[in-house]
């Protein structure tokens, strides 16, 4: 590197360049030294460890930011240290790889969360992740705006569907139904939590489809969507001392496939076209929806 004059300090010594900054901090989150989820120091305190100004840390950390490293740079706080998105390679059952995401999400002062699926089962407990961090202080989102469409009650669903089929009282109808509606419920309650716990502004908001989803889709913040299919099953489950057949599909097995805006044109038109998609279910076809 040319040492120029803005690269020497006041006693000669050479001054760090802002990619020297970034590159000694991108190797302590290499070898664990900072680990995922971990705050920086201020950026007067990394000033003051490398003999730099703050504009050259701010210039270090939005380039980390930019590699995907860090976020929350620049609002106020200090950074954190970005947890892993999933391997493009390999998707996850959506148990496994939803929760990390939603907690990255979290991360944003203004969180955004749009979900199809078919029971909110799996967001319900995935977002036990995010809702840790916020209790714990690791994270404090300004907002939270979550918006769920479900089937809607008055439809035949494809699925769960009895074996032997059946009409009238069918009894994997009225189970689906209470699942949907305990599963909503306790959602709602754990985020509107969050309004009298941290003073975290929230809203929560339900619709209803006037058909069965064929996949799960989770939008975080606009810019990354996670799809997955719904695979049918012929299963048994007990309910209310009876053995019910059905078809159904197991959504928290369902492996999740992520596109993330700043991948690159096919990705952000993947996530830009599914939130279309959302919102025009959302402002047309889709009905209020009542948990009960």
């Amino acid at each position: 590197m040319v040492v120029t004059q803005e690269n020497v300090a006041v006693n000669g010594s050479r001054r760090l360049s802002p990619q020297e900054i970034a590159d000694i901090l991108r190797e302590r989150i290499r070898v664990g030294e900072l680990k995922a989820g971990d705050r920086l120091p201020t950026q007067a305190e990394l000033a003051e460890e490398f003999g730099v100004e703050r504009g050259t840390v701010r210039q270090a950390l939005r380039a980390l930011q930019e590699d995907g490293l860090l976020t929350n740079v620049s609002k106020g706080s200090p950074p954190r240290i970005a947890l892993p998105a999933p391997t493009r390679g390999a998707p996850q059952p959506t148990m496994v790889g939803l929760a990390p995401r939603l907690a990255e999400a979290f991360a944003a002062p203004h969180v955004r969360i749009d979900v199809v699926c078919h029971t909110s089962e799996t967001l319900m407990l995935a977002l036990g992740e995010p809702l840790r961090l916020i209790h714990e202080g690791s994270i404090r989102p300004e907002s939270v705006d979550v918006r769920v469409l479900l089937p809607s009650r008055t439809i035949q669903l494809a699925f769960p569907v009895s074996v032997a089929g059946g009409e009238g009282d069918d009894p994997v109808h009225k189970r689906w139904l209470e699942m949907r509606n305990a599963q909503a419920r306790v959602l709602r309650h754990n985020l509107q939590a969050l309004r009298s716990t941290v003073g975290v502004d929230v809203r929560v908001t339900f619709r209803a489809l006037p058909f069965t989803p064929p996949v799960k889709l989770y939008l975080l913040n606009g810019t990354e969507a996670l799809i997955g299919y719904y695979v049918l099953t012929e299963r048994q489950e007990e309910y209310e001392s009876r053995t019910l057949d059905m078809y159904d599909a197991l959504g928290s097995t369902s492996l999740l496939f992520s596109f993330v805006e700043q991948a690159g044109q096919r990705d952000a038109a993947f996530v830009q076209e599914s939130q279309k998609w959302f919102d025009a279910l959302w402002e047309t076809i889709t009905t209020d929806l009542t948990l009960s």
